[in-house]
This record gives structure tokens, C-alpha cells and sequence, in this order.
């Protein structure tokens, strides 16, 4: 199979994820990994690719080529491996392979680490940017002040209610409830396609409210997050919300700052207030425990300052 074919059982491949009904991102993610494991797997045979040609030799080389040559960390490898086998098992569906080679192939073993979220002075760091941006925009680019609410109104009420950047942007007005005293709003694409209604916290209402004060055009856009300085005020793209992040984040000195930081941020101050994991994966749209408990596990830093305080004797 040349790399045409190649593209093209690919987008086949696309086009069967589509029908289940699986997110853009994790379709892109599918086949970003399987063109650098056909591209790999042509340079190392010196064959065209194809799946029935596949075998689990194959495949143990290839994790050992992520693990060895590239560097990988645990994670990316077994996503690696997770894509080579949802491709076989469509293959095996279409009647491409008997067999799906990758079926007992090991995942490479990890210890789980907490995800990156913001501490107590890098959250106050952020909030102190966002202030100060807000003054400068007030004082000296009033054209410029209803862009700069928004951002700042965004990123409160991201790093204060835990949703994904796609999730808020979907929001419409019906999504939202909201007074003085409290509100929330109805997620009704979130992951999986579940719903779930969020509480907003002071933090969220005041932020939302002020935004909602000064957006633009009236009750023609139902997006509670629109494209401020674009004709037809849209929605916001994930890639605008993730510029806007990470200017905030140069501001305050915080490197590499990106939206799901702040969700991860949100689940992190739960935890440390006492809040039950229960309570915290229902907020954070999350289908298993398993997946909140990365947010009880000991950090870098946590594993860092234990190393630290042992001391040799003189």
C-alpha cells in the first residue's frame, strides 16, 4: 500500500470514528499517532504499509522505538498503542484482518502523576495580571475594554467552575442561572455527550456578570462567549481562549499556562478544601473515580520536598 492508499484508508478510518460519534480532538489525536506509526513502519520493513501485514513483532518494536529512540513518557506510548489497536479493530469489523495483532500487547507500566495545576501564589499571580490588564486596557485602550473584560471574565470563571474550553464556548444563554446570590450552568455537550449542571461560586457570578454587562449584541448571539472584534460576534474558537490563557500566563510568570490548567487548577482546590471525590468527579463530568483520583496523588513538588528533608550527617 503506497501513501495514498494509505491517506486513504486513514480517512476511511476518520470517517468510521465520525459515526461513532467520538470528539474532533480525539479523532486528530487517532490519526496524528497512526501517520507516525505508518511512517515509521515503512521506513523500518521497507514494505508499503498495510494492516493485514501487521504483526505483533511489529507493533512490540514499535513501542520499544517510542520507548528507546524517541524518549517517550509511559503515557504517550500506551496512547500510541491504544490508537494502533482501535485501528485494527476496525480493520477487523471490515473484514481487512482476521485478527487484531495489537490485542495482547503490553502497555507500558507508569506511576501516576498529578496533572499540572496552579498553587495558591501562581493563582494570585494570575488574578493580579488579570487586574492589572484590566486597569491598562480602562485607562489608556478603551477600545480595547470590552475584549479585555471578556478575557478576564473567561478566565475566572474557567479557573472557578473546572469546564472544558470547548464546554464553556458551547454555552448558551439558556444555559445559564444566575442572581446575586447564586447560579450555575447546564453543560449539554459535554464529554461523552452527558449533561451536567455546574453551581458558580461568587468568583464565577461576579466575573460572568460583568462580561454579560458590556457583551456585545444584544440578544441576536445565544453564545454567552463570543468573538468580540470579528463581524458577527460567533463563538470563540478553543485556539483564541488558549492565546488569551497564555498571554495571562506571561504576565504572570507562569510558563506554558494553557485553559486545562485552570480546569485541573479547579479540581485541585476542591480536593484541598475536603471536597469528596464523588463530588469532585460529578463537577468535572468525569465517568470513572479513577480518573479524579490523580487529583489525591503526591506532585513533583510534594515527591520533592519529602526527598528534601532527608539530611546526611557530618
Amino acid at each position: 500500500m503506497n501513501q495514498q492508499n494509505t491517506e486513504y484508508q486513514l480517512h476511511a478510518f476518520e470517517q468510521y470514528l465520525q459515526m461513532q460519534d467520538r470528539a474532533e480532538n480525539t479523532i486528530a489525536g487517532y490519526l496524528s499517532d497512526l501517520r507516525v506509526f505508518t511512517a515509521w513502519y515503512v521506513e523500518t520493513t521497507g514494505e508499503t504499509f498495510s494492516l493485514a501485514s501487521l504483526t505483533p513483532l511489529d507493533i512490540r518494536a514499535y513501542r520499544q522505538y517510542l520507548l528507546q529512540q524517541r524518549r517517550r513518557k509511559a503515557s504517550t506510548v500506551n496512547r500510541h498503542l491504544a490508537s494502533i489497536s482501535t485501528l485494527l479493530s476496525w480493520g477487523m469489523e471490515t473484514g481487512q484482518v482476521s485478527h487484531n495483532p495489537a490485542e495482547n500487547i503490553q502497555a507500558v507500566n507508569q506511576i501516576a502523576l498529578p496533572p499540572k495545576y496552579l498553587g495558591k501564589k501562581e493563582q494570585y499571580a494570575l488574578l493580579r495580571a488579570i487586574e492589572k490588564d484590566l486597569q491598562l486596557a480602562h485607562l489608556r485602550y478603551p477600545q480595547r475594554w470590552v475584549t479585555r473584560r471578556r478575557d478576564a471574565s473567561m478566565v475566572i470563571f474557567l479557573l472557578n467552575t473546572g469546564l472544558r474550553v470547548q464546554e464553556a464556548l458551547d454555552l448558551q444563554d439558556a444555559d445559564l442561572e444566575i442572581g446575586d446570590r447564586k447560579g450555575k450552568v447546564t453543560v449539554s455537550q459535554g464529554k461523552g455527550r452527558k449533561q451536567r449542571s455546574v453551581p458558580l461560586n461568587k468568583d464565577a457570578r461576579a466575573a460572568l456578570m460583568a462580561w454579560l454587562q458590556v457583551k456585545p449584541g444584544g440578544d441576536d448571539n445565544a453564545y454567552i462567549w463570543i468573538a468580540v472584534e470579528n463581524e458577527g460576534n460567533g463563538a470563540l474558537s478553543q485556539r483564541s481562549v488558549q492565546r488569551v490563557v497564555g498571554r495571562y500566563g506571561q504576565d504572570a510568570e507562569i510558563a506554558n499556562l494553557t485553559p486545562h490548567m485552570l480546569r485541573h487548577t479547579f479540581a485541585k482546590n476542591l480536593v484541598d478544601q475536603g471536597v469528596g471525590l464523588e463530588q469532585v468527579a460529578t463537577l468535572l463530568g468525569h465517568a470513572s473515580l479513577n480518573t479524579t483520583r490523580i487529583y489525591i496523588t503526591p506532585s513533583e513538588k510534594d515527591l520533592e520536598t519529602a526527598v528534601e528533608r532527608l539530611t546526611t550527617g557530618d
